[in-house]
């Protein structure tokens, strides 16, 4: 077996308890931490200091963290909210950012300062999901039209450029044909995989041996929410999509699965949060920066 060290995740760790525990301090210094944490693993990675590097353990729980905040992502978006109008304002506001991206490129282009104009318009249309979802949960307007809108815009520029991305300049490209029916086939996935959850969950055997593993050492339903976001990133890779398309369905079935049943109970997203914020996340944020 080949040797393991943690002297790369000791450093991520510090990094992520010390960078909000110091804002502590500082509170007039209105900068979230997940932003710190990514300028100290810049600082600290090898376009800085070089004290540390992204090795195995680092990578691991920074693709986890990536992972847990897409699913939170999906947890929290109320597509009730979403439709007619809003829908229509998240899609032309990419559409239109894309528009202004590619314009901007090309010019650079013109000027002979870009090789790839429409590499670099795709990357300026990306937006950063995985920071805007952490900053409009602390400040409890995640759940507001602006806060859902937000993320439903973000969310679409983030899959639809990693979708562009993949079209354009993955060594394994696919059609657009070809690339439209995978992500029809997640779809199709999640809506059976809901059914036949939502029927286990009418169960009463089912409904008490969750209630019963509630507050003991198997909690149950926590060990469930993270089996299904790692079957569907597990999924979403072997489809040959991107992980974070994966855990976002993840966490759009388990709210919808949860949505009139009772199953996602206050002290369930309370738990998933500390694990997913507590430790994932900034790892996530730190390992970036690396």
């Amino acid at each position: 077996m080949q040797n393991i060290e943690f002297n790369g995740l000791l450093a991520v760790a510090a990094v992520a308890f010390l960078i909000p525990f110091l804002l502590g301090f500082l509170p007039r210094l209105r900068v979230p931490a997940s932003v710190l944490e990514v300028v100290a693993g810049i600082a600290l990675g090898p376009a800085g200091l070089a004290w540390v590097k992204a090795d195995g353990p680092v990578m691991v729980f920074g693709l986890l963290g990536l992972a847990f905040l897409l699913f939170f992502a999906g947890l929290e978006i109320d597509f009730e909210h979403l439709r007619g109008r809003p829908l229509l304002l998240t899609l032309l506001g990419f559409v239109i950012s894309l528009g202004l991206a590619f314009a901007v490129a090309s010019g650079l282009g013109a000027l002979g300062w870009l090789r790839s104009p429409w590499l670099v318009a795709i990357i300026l249309a990306a937006t950063a999901l995985g920071v805007i979802v952490p900053v409009l949960k602390d400040t409890r307007r995640i759940s507001s039209l602006f806060g859902q809108t937000v993320i439903a815009g973000a969310t679409i520029a983030d899959l639809g450029t990693v979708v562009l991305l993949s079209l354009f300049f993955s060594r394994e490209s696919k059609s657009i044909g070809v690339q439209i029916l995978v992500v029809v086939l997640l779809v199709l996935l999640a809506v059976i995989a809901l059914a036949f959850m939502v029927r286990a969950a009418r169960v009463g055997r089912v409904k008490r041996i969750l209630a019963f593993a509630e507050d003991t050492t198997d909690q149950l339903r926590v060990r469930g929410a993270f089996l299904l976001l790692i079957a569907f990133v597990a999924v979403a890779e072997r489809l040959g999509l991107e992980v974070i398309l994966g855990a976002f369905v993840g966490g759009v079935v388990f709210a919808a699965l949860d949505r009139g049943r009772g199953i996602m109970q206050v002290n369930l997203q309370s738990k998933l949060e500390a694990v997913g914020y507590g430790v994932f996340v900034p790892a996530f944020f730190v390992t970036s920066g690396l």
